[in-house]
């Protein structure tokens, strides 16, 4: 759980994080003001954020077995996977990931509206809270990005040298069985390190088929879904992978995975899902008129670029180390109707 306290206290703890006007959300999900009907919460405080209202719903930790049987999942696939619903790819931690940027910039604007109007010391208490959850970010993205890896294996390096050692005096003193013992040991340790040298070069040397702010469709499930968020393998608990049935994949868990944004004109309960890369698809024909709605879009992303896809935020890019997306100028366009290309 992570709390923040300033002029007004804002917490979090398993939450979801709705951040529209009150006209925007009933025309977007056809709903009023409460929010419980949405997402099943049971309660709900509210903070002001660019001029919008936040509302913090808290969900449960596991979704009990009646709101299971309430939802009703809208995707049933005829192809491989079919056996599962959209459910199994939900993912708490991607929820969590995204909540802790939005506090992140809704901190950074507190600090620099403090600072506008002069009010330093409120300033300074916003921005040591923001340090507290920027180091926070900085441990859950060693860990997902592979550089908590990388220092695993090199730690794991230095213990393989000294029980090497140990064995070699083991074996000197005629002590044998200790050296079967560290011979044990130093075969499980070299397969974890070679287990963490993998993930951490995966990092390094990761390509991605598609971008952030990407329109996707799921090539089971068939609901929209734009990117935001990316990592080159996957990151999630070996009970989540069990659950998605990850190794049944034809490329497995060594593949990129997307942190993608579900259209809740088509599932509002799903929200965000963790979608490997091999299960996403770029749609035949992008219409514009297809309108795809969602409380995180709006701090996630500026809005839509010509070809119908987002364009995410410049932190969003930064916290991925991608490039800004740039549409190609071409002639024949403005030739074809009279309008900018």
């Amino acid at each position: 759980m992570v709390q923040i306290t300033s002029i007004n206290t804002l917490v979090i703890s398993r939450c979801s994080v709705v951040c529209v006007s009150n006209d925007e959300w009933r025309r977007n999900l056809g709903q009023k003001r409460e929010t419980r009907v949405v997402f099943g919460a049971r309660r709900k405080c509210f903070c002001p954020y660019g001029g919008r209202s936040a509302y913090f719903t808290e969900l449960p930790f596991n979704r009990s077995k009646s709101l299971r049987a309430q939802a009703g999942w809208l995707f049933k696939g005829n192809d491989k996977g079919s056996e599962l619903d959209a459910s199994c790819e939900h993912s708490e931690s991607v929820n969590e990931d995204i909540l802790m940027f939005f506090f992140e910039l809704d901190l950074a604007t507190r600090v620099q509206y403090a600072l506008n109007v002069e009010q330093y010391e409120i300033a300074q208490q916003l921005r040591n809270k923001l340090t507290e959850v920027e180091s926070e970010v900085i441990k859950l993205q060693e860990i997902r990005r592979g550089s908590a890896s990388k220092s695993e294996a090199q730690d794991m390096a230095i213990s393989i040298l000294r029980l090497r050692a140990d064995l070699q005096n083991a074996i000197e003193s005629e002590n044998y069985s200790l050296a079967a013992e560290l011979r044990d040991k130093i075969s499980k340790l070299e397969a974890k390190s070679l287990a963490a040298s993998v993930k951490a070069q995966a990092y390094e040397n990761s390509q991605y088929a598609y971008r952030l702010g990407q329109k996707l469709k799921h090539k089971i499930f068939g609901y929209q879904a734009v990117i935001c968020g990316m990592d080159p393998v996957c990151c999630e608990s070996k009970s989540w992978m069990d659950g998605a049935n990850v190794e049944k994949l034809t490329r497995g868990p060594d593949q990129p995975f997307y942190q993608v944004l579900v259209n809740v004109q088509e599932d509002p309960n799903l929200l965000v899902a963790y979608v490997p890369e091999e299960n996403l698809v770029v749609p035949d024909k992008q219409d514009m008129k297809d309108r795809f709605d969602h409380p995180y879009a709006s701090f996630l992303f500026y809005g839509m670029d010509s070809a119908g896809d987002f364009i995410p935020i410049k932190q969003l890019r930064d916290k991925y180390n991608q490039p800004r997306h740039e549409l190609p100028y071409d002639p024949q366009d403005e030739e074809g109707d009279g309008k900018d290309a």
